[in-house]
């Protein structure tokens, strides 16, 4: 469980240099080498409508066992026939969208749609094909968040933009998942990447709080923690980029962190050591998310053109920008919290 909050919990970070805060990182040391290759409603069970919520999203299923199996056969093939003749690209901070597509976001599909049960809202307000900034809180204790959100645009969004997540060096000095996480398209935040993917359109996607957030004990839940020093909101005011609003209700539910081990994560080199209901006196069964119920809705756009670059590196800029988004998802987040019964089933209507 640690393992992979080591990897995951700074995704989408905006906090401090080794946490992931854009604002203070001068240039994008590290960024990996460029490669190019030419040639409203609660489910009634998880399992009773898992082919209803699979083709809300993806390419419908085979229904037969043959037909299933022909076509991952058929589906083998062809990605190990791109990967041998070079038939994909890789873009010059790492993203291998070939293999995110075949590979990384399928394995994510049954986590969200048959575990957490995700529900988004809200997703005609990210551009089809224009530069944005998504803002979200963030939590969990293990930052599943931030993959859930990269799903959710892809799946959801009528262009299945591929979301740009910024993510604290932390991520990227983990063997195995810092280079699943540059091929995933995440990449290592700082000020200067921000904004040159923001320049060329791109959709990033941010979480403030950094590890604050995401490993705030359960008594916090739902609060939200101080949002960095508002490098995200120079980035858009900069690039002149909307900031999309992002609220996730669930995530504070799949490890309810009860207590921090302090010196053992300073031992580890982690910004923490949670202790869950069910980790660490459990092993490897702790690291089991528990099953809430995961609403993911997008606000409406919150513009910075009128500010213009020149106004990114005013202080009082950057707080109005930054109060304003941290505002618009906290007051967002307790609307949902006033019509959710019970975090595993979700709400009453």
């Amino acid at each position: 469980m640690i393992g992979l909050a080591n990897n995951q919990a700074a995704v989408l970070d905006d906090t401090d240099a080794r946490t992931g805060d854009p604002e203070d990182v001068a240039s994008p040391q590290g960024s990996p080498v460029i490669r190019r290759h030419e040639p409203g409603r609660t489910a009634p069970s998880p399992v009773a409508s898992l082919t209803e919520r699979l083709a809300g999203a993806v390419p419908r299923q085979p229904q037969t066992l043959g037909e299933l199996a022909r076509g991952t056969i058929r589906g083998t093939a062809d990605f190990v026939r791109r990967r041998l003749t070079g038939d994909y690209r890789v873009d010059e901070f790492g993203l291998d969208e070939h293999l995110l597509e075949a590979v990384l976001l399928p394995a994510l599909r049954p986590l969200a749609q048959v575990w957490f049960r995700v529900q988004v809202n809200g997703i005609e307000n990210i551009p089809e094909s224009e530069g944005a900034l998504i803002v979200a809180n963030h939590a969990g204790v293990v930052a599943l968040d931030g993959l859930m959100v990269q799903l959710a645009v892809h799946d959801q969004h009528p262009g299945q933009r591929a979301l740009r997540l910024l993510a604290a060096d932390l991520v990227f000095e983990t063997p195995i998942m810092g280079g699943l996480a540059r091929k995933a398209g995440h990449t290592r935040a700082c000020r200067v990447n921000a904004e040159r993917l923001l320049h060329s359109g791109e959709l990033v996607g941010v979480f403030p709080e950094g590890f604050k957030g995401v490993g705030k004990p359960y008594s916090q839940r739902y609060k939200l923690q101080r949002f960095g020093r508002g490098g995200f909101a120079s980035a858009a005011v900069r690039t002149g980029v909307p900031i999309i609003p992002c609220s996730i209700v669930g995530s504070e539910e799949i490890y309810p962190k009860l207590a921090d081990i302090k010196p053992l994560a300073r031992l580890l080199g982690l910004p923490y050591f949670p202790v869950t209901p069910l980790f660490p006196h459990l092993g490897l069964l702790g690291g089991i998310p528990l099953p809430s119920k995961w609403y993911i809705e997008f606000g409406e756009p919150i513009t910075t053109g009128a500010y213009g670059p020149q106004a990114a590196d005013d202080p009082a800029t950057r707080f109005e920008v930054a109060n304003q988004v941290r505002e618009t998802i906290q007051q967002t987040l307790c609307k949902r919290l006033t019509t959710r019964r019970n975090p595993f089933t979700g709400t009453v209507s």
